[in-house]
């Protein structure tokens, strides 16, 4: 690997904990192999299973990077033998298993897409983890079509924001909940068509009236908890809920006699955890089906905040906080 250095700063994760345990490193380089590329990363985006990972609650997969990190932009360093697609000085962003925070990462060739034109490294690296999460969860698992009602708790979150662009992109009718009148009123503004303080209304009763008593044909719900028989609730016949995590627990006391008479299907997904096989055909759905929308300018990652990569603990205390609409990016470049 001509050029490159021998050593890079990297943040990782001293003893499970709060945001103080992210402490900067130096770790080698790694080398590519196989059809692994090297990234010389420019940003990287900050998301909820780093929360969980850093507190000790989500250890990254077999044989991946012990450091958090699942979404990176930057510019291709060096490529293992068996990459055709990729060489040194390609822009990409890419889906990682974890070590995103960090000067270099290696990733799978096929976990990897070009930076849609017109997008930054930071708008970039706002992209993987959320818009394949939610092409897979609401496009794939829950068939969303045009003129269908979807129902997104968290509406004001980094993938609550681009489930919203996506589904209005593709001609459904979006509904969300968010825990203050500003995060609603910034749920409008991206384009939804109904925003419910749930602190303050009745979510279930609200989404029945505005959808003429039918319920949400489709559901995306990262709370669980007691979410998951209000879900039900709000379901339409036929209704389709997904869940993507359970901040409110993964254990309810639910009435599953609506499950029969709604027929209903209740189904979930975790993206890290997936094969590089099964990424890779996301990855190339997302291409084919999204990339031409932000190529175009007709939806794009909202960013709330950036933090120098080296302030990764502010970040984390931010997004616990959840005060943030849209995503917290780390920015790497400016530090070198």
């Amino acid at each position: 690997m001509t050029g490159l250095p021998e050593s890079m700063t990297v943040i990782a994760i001293s003893e499970p904990g709060g945001p103080e345990v992210l402490k900067a490193e130096q770790r080698p380089v790694p080398a590519p192999a196989g059809n692994e590329i090297l990234i010389r990363v420019a940003a990287a985006g900050v998301n909820r299973p780093d929360i969980l990972q850093r507190a000790g609650s989500y250890p990254p997969p077999k044989g991946s990077s012990d450091l958090p990190g699942l979404e990176v932009a930057g510019e291709v360093a060096a490529v293992g033998t068996d990459v055709s697609r990729w060489k040194a000085g390609d822009k990409v962003c890419a889906l990682t298993p974890g070590g995103g925070y960090a000067e270099y990462v290696l990733v799978d060739g096929s976990s990897a897409l070009p930076i849609p034109e017109g997008l930054s490294f930071v708008e970039a690296a706002a992209v993987p983890e959320t818009f394949f999460t939610v092409w897979h969860n609401v496009f794939e698992l829950g068939a969303l079509k045009p003129g269908e009602s979807l129902l997104i708790h968290g509406g004001a979150s980094g993938i609550g924001t681009t489930a919203i662009m996506l589904a209005k992109a593709f001609g459904a009718k979006v509904i969300v909940t968010a825990g203050t009148d500003d995060k609603c009123a910034a749920c409008r503004d991206l384009g939804a068509d109904s925003a419910i303080n749930y602190r303050t209304a009745d979510w279930v009763t609200e989404v029945r009236e505005v959808t003429d008593r039918q319920g949400a044909n489709v559901i995306l719900d990262m709370v669980g908890g007691p979410y998951i028989e209000k879900n039900y609730q709000a379901a339409a016949i036929g209704g389709r809920i997904v869940n993507i995590a359970f901040l409110q627990g993964s254990r309810a006391d639910v009435d599953f006699m609506r499950l029969m008479m709604k027929r209903l299907t209740h189904t979930g997904s975790t993206l890290r955890a997936q094969s590089l096989e099964a990424k890779a055909r996301i990855a190339a759905e997302v291409e084919a089906n999204v990339w031409p929308l932000l190529a175009a300018g007709k939806c794009r990652p909202l960013i709330h905040a950036r933090f120098p990569f080296t302030e990764a603990s502010q970040a984390h205390a931010l997004m616990e906080s959840n005060a943030n609409i849209g995503k917290i990016v780390l920015t790497i470049e400016e530090n070198r």
